[in-house]
């Protein structure tokens, strides 16, 4: 008697299953049916075609477009991100990885206790999907409408923190810098810094 496996038995179980089960229709479908579906084909015909001559001209991206990420800031300068590493608990890909760090009285990054000491994102592996902005509790990270990312050299498609930082406005200030006078990481998170304060300013 030969011997038989369990992987062998549930696949001829499987493949038993399958045999025995019978196929119910095997007609084509109906003559409105299938009209149907050379109509679809037939208007597509005369839609017109969104063709432009890129790179030369470039083609205004939908609102909730998913592009390149951005790390935002403060009104006054301060980043958003506070290290909690939910970002890249939710990526599927693997792609995102984040260090947090402590803030210090010397050493102000971020509202709060801590701050994205090492933020990278590997394009190579994003799938543009969107989990890790739903997943950020402060808002620090967003999809921006870039999306010429093509580069010669697979290391370029790293992108570490200094590439993710938004831009400072006008008003801002480079941090490390301590926080809004009076203000706690509670302030910050509901919005209602105005600014950069003058006494900031002699700290950056």
């Amino acid at each position: 008697m030969d011997n038989i496996t369990p992987r062998d038995s549930e696949f001829g179980l499987e493949k038993a299953a399958s045999e025995s089960a019978p196929i119910l229709d095997q007609s084509a479908g109906s003559f409105f049916k299938q009209l149907q579906g050379f109509w679809v084909t037939f208007v597509t015909q005369f839609k017109k075609v969104n063709t432009v001559q890129y790179p030369e001209v470039k083609e205004p991206t939908a609102e909730r477009f998913h592009g390149r990420h951005q790390l935002n800031r403060h009104p006054d300068g301060l980043e958003k991100c506070i290290g909690c590493e939910l970002c890249a608990w939710a990526c599927p890909a693997d792609a995102i990885y984040v260090e947090g760090g402590d803030n210090t009285p010397d050493a102000q990054y971020s509202p709060g206790e801590r701050y994205g000491k090492v933020y990278q994102i590997n394009y190579l592996r994003c799938v543009f999907c969107g989990l890790c902005i739903e997943a950020c509790p402060t808002r620090a990270l967003t999809m921006t409408n870039e999306y010429e990312l093509a580069d010669e050299s697979r290391s370029k498609l790293i992108f570490e923190k200094e590439d993710l930082l938004a831009p400072l406005r006008q008003g801002m200030l480079m941090p490390p810098h301590p926080m809004y006078p009076g203000s706690t990481d509670t302030t910050y998170y509901k919005g209602e810094v105005p600014g950069s304060h003058p006494s900031q300013e002699s700290h950056a």
